[in-house]
């Protein structure tokens, strides 16, 4: 197939963004910013200046405030060193000629008083333990079990919006493209908009409509900030990681789409079929129809997709861009090898979370691999 004539090297204008491919990076956690801090470091900038054919990089995901912490070791931009970290970061990106979206992150339930400011509780819509959830709280600690959250008090929610309008700003002084609101795979505003973690009697819970109004005044905060052609949002309709559910994520799903369609926003990422759990069976069609329906800016499809199966759902209008992970964690040409057809390295999982370079900056280009052969 000639560049000419595939879908995946088709440019695409997202927003005011011009993106040369449909090739796109998923936001990864690796956790290996700089400490004390949690601050973004010279090796993190070359993993993503590495990167930086992607048709658009989406930053891993980045706690808009102390209270959002849910990992040891994950990046903050919420103080002055961290906004200098994600600089580097950010310039060498566009020194590569790349573009980056930082990812705007609160995980809600899913943290440890150890990762809390003052030994805190985490917090959440309601009182609901995550069965089953983990996370890790040290280089040593292993995984552990995640503690009861404290329900947010309806006051508190002024507050939480004000930590991702702050975040907003920072990214915007840390020199980013745009920024990706996750309200995903069980962090905080996912929490709110699905019915299983959510159990509010007050105007935060209940009905669809209230379950989704807090995440729709975070967005509208952001947009505030960068303006609707520089916002995204991820979701995860039908994701079960981190003991999520919702009673009807078609209703649920179709109507937060729509009032991210009259937000304008620059786009909506789907992700699909995560290897982290997913209650669907295969792709969930009737809840990609649903929003297909209510939201008519950029679809970005996510999920374990191959190149063959990115170009098929493009052509047939299931998507318009597809955000790759683990392929991108070991190519870091992913794209130039997509268009060759060249074959991938494999990743090795046991480096994706911590460590240093290993796993992280070394894996070999095409080039690199001519070099030494």
């Amino acid at each position: 197939m000639s560049n000419q004539n595939d879908p995946l090297f088709q440019p695409h204008h997202l927003g005011e963004l011009a993106l040369p491919n449909r090739v796109l990076m998923s936001p990864l956690t690796r956790s290996r910013s700089g400490q004390p801090g949690d601050i973004p470091n010279d090796m993190n900038a070359r993993y993503y200046q590495q990167r930086a054919s992607a048709g658009l990089i989406l930053s891993e995901a980045t706690q808009v405030s102390p209270q959002g912490k849910g990992y040891a070791f994950t990046p903050g931009i919420h103080s002055a060193e961290q906004i200098e970290g994600w600089k580097k970061v950010t310039g060498a990106v566009h020194m590569a000629g790349g573009r980056i979206h930082m990812q705007l992150w609160h995980v809600g339930r899913i943290s440890h008083p150890d990762l809390q400011p003052n030994g805190e509780r985490p917090v959440a819509p309601s009182a609901i333990k995550p069965e089953g959830a983990k996370t890790f709280i040290s280089a040593d600690s292993g995984m552990v079990d995640i503690p009861e959250p404290r329900a947010l008090e309806t006051a508190e929610m002024t507050d939480i919006v004000e930590q991702y309008r702050q975040g907003a700003l920072n990214a915007r002084e840390a020199g980013f493209d745009g920024v990706e609101v996750h309200a995903a795979n069980g962090y905080l505003l996912d929490q709110f908009i699905k019915s299983g973690s959510n159990h509010r009697t007050d105007e935060y819970g209940g009905s669809v409509e209230n379950r989704l109004r807090l995440p729709l005044m975070v967005i509208k905060a952001v947009i505030d900030v960068w303006g609707k052609d520089k916002v995204g949002v991820r979701v995860s309709p039908t994701g079960s990681f981190n003991a999520m559910d919702d009673d009807n994520p078609i209703e649920t799903f179709g109507t937060f789409a729509r009032h991210l369609n009259d937000l304008g926003i620059a786009y909506i990422e789907v992700v699909e079929d995560s290897f982290q759990g997913n209650h669907a069976n295969g792709r969930p069609e009737a809840v990609i129809d649903a929003i297909r329906a209510g939201f008519k800016s950029t679809y970005i499809a996510n999920g374990a997709y191959t190149a063959d199966e990115a170009r098929t759902r493009i052509k047939e209008g299931r998507c318009d861009l597809v955000t790759f992970g683990r392929p991108f964690i070991a190519n870091p040409d992913l794209p130039e090898r997509f268009r060759q057809g060249a074959p991938l390295n494999d990743w090795d999982d046991s480096t994706f979370y911590g460590g240093d370079e290993h796993g992280y900056t070394d894996y070999p280009t095409l080039i690199e691999l001519e070099k030494s052969a």
